[in-house]
């Protein structure tokens, strides 16, 4: 959205799609499921519950290729509508599949209470994890990992283990997102305005989100409806996917902003998830020269182009994107889709924080006819 001065941009703007601080505080964006581990970079799930009710209708397969924490499957479930999520991030698969799977909050809270009364545990750990936790932390942390082998609460257990993971690394309370290397001594905290030290347990966290999660499931389950929902871990490019998907909804990554592979790097070394980092699409690593530009445009037009052969005669697909480089007007032109319509929304926050204003765009693409598709 460059070059457009502020009133071009306001009178651009969906509102309702646009919220205030005060009108969605961060409590209902991150509504039961929806905060069962932080993520950086997904999108509100109001955003989503309005997309799905504009275009679709209950009993309408939903796809999103790239599914992040699984924003889109949760509220498609909710509103009684089957789901398919795609994602290379390993991690990105396990919670999505968590959130959005039919809930059982009494067995969910037997597994977690037996996990927590395991004693901490003395297995190897990798040297990365050594750096970043303190001894009894880390004991505390691997003596709950225990809970895991064999349990039917598998994946619920890890997310919670990620989750406290996440909060017992030796990291300032303030930059729990972007902190390069761990700190070992006092410092100054930003959060909390005093001195802080590094955290040395995690049984405190173990213990909050366990409750947590119970409460947070419970919520989902008297929401969601009978539906199925089903996560791939695959390149979106490439994915095995069903014929005759209704729609899409989905916020592709961003070229050189966030690696999400290592922004859950704790999970990888303490679950041994299988690392398909070099598979990402935009990741920062990559960095944003013309050559990486290029390669992100191509490896999201494959994917797209992919969805395309799958996707029902009249489906539609929902872009959310802040495309200030103005890629993907041919985007979506290469992947033989045609823009339908374009609307600005003012995004007030979206997970983190950020200076200034900040806008994103929705894109609704339908796919272009035979003929135009042999022309591009």
């Amino acid at each position: 959205m460059a070059g457009r001065t502020q009133r071009e941009l306001y009178a651009q703007i969906d509102t309702e799609l646009s919220w205030s601080e005060s009108d969605l505080p961060e409590r209902e964006r991150t509504k039961h499921v929806h905060r069962l581990h932080p993520y950086l970079g997904k999108y509100p799930p109001q955003l989503v519950e309005v997309l799905l009710r504009r275009r679709f209708a209950p009993g309408a397969l939903i796809y999103d290729p790239f599914a992040g924490s699984g924003t889109t499957l949760v509220e498609a479930t909710v509103q009684g509508m089957p789901a398919l999520g795609c994602d290379v991030s390993a991690f990105n698969c396990l919670l999505a599949t968590v959130k959005s799977a039919p809930p059982d909050p009494p067995a969910a809270a037997a597994e977690l209470e037996r996990a927590l009364a395991l004693p901490p545990g003395d297995h190897p750990a990798s040297p990365w994890l050594e750096r970043w936790y303190a001894p009894r932390a880390l004991a505390e942390l691997t003596g709950f990992r225990a809970a895991l082998d064999g349990s039917p609460q598998r994946d619920m257990l890890s997310i919670v283990l990620s989750r406290a993971a996440r909060s017992a690394r030796r990291v300032p309370h303030h930059a729990l997102d972007d902190t390069r290397a761990p700190v070992t001594e006092p410092y100054w905290c930003h959060k909390h305005r005093r001195e802080c030290r590094p955290v040395g347990d995690a049984a405190r966290f173990l213990r909050r989100y366990a409750s947590d999660t119970v409460r947070r499931l419970t919520e989902y389950a008297a929401l969601r409806r009978d539906v199925p929902a089903t996560v791939l871990h695959a390149d979106a490019r490439e994915a095995d996917l069903p014929d005759g998907i209704d729609g899409v909804v989905t916020s592709p990554p961003y070229p050189g902003l966030i690696d999400y592979h290592e922004q859950h790097r704790y999970a990888y070394e303490l679950l041994g998830l299988d690392d398909r980092r070099e598979l990402e699409l935009g990741a920062a690593a990559q960095g944003t020269s013309a050559r990486s530009i290029a390669a992100y445009c191509a490896g999201i037009t494959e994917a797209l182009a992919h969805t395309r052969r799958h996707l029902r005669r009249d489906a539609a697909a929902a872009i959310v994107v802040n495309d200030q480089r103005a890629l993907y007007d041919d985007i979506a032109r290469r992947a033989g889709f045609r823009l339908e319509s374009r609307s600005a929304r003012h995004v007030n926050r979206r997970t983190g924080r950020r200076a200034g204003e900040y806008f994103e765009e929705v894109l609704w693409l339908v796919a272009a006819p035979a003929r135009a598709r042999a022309a591009r």
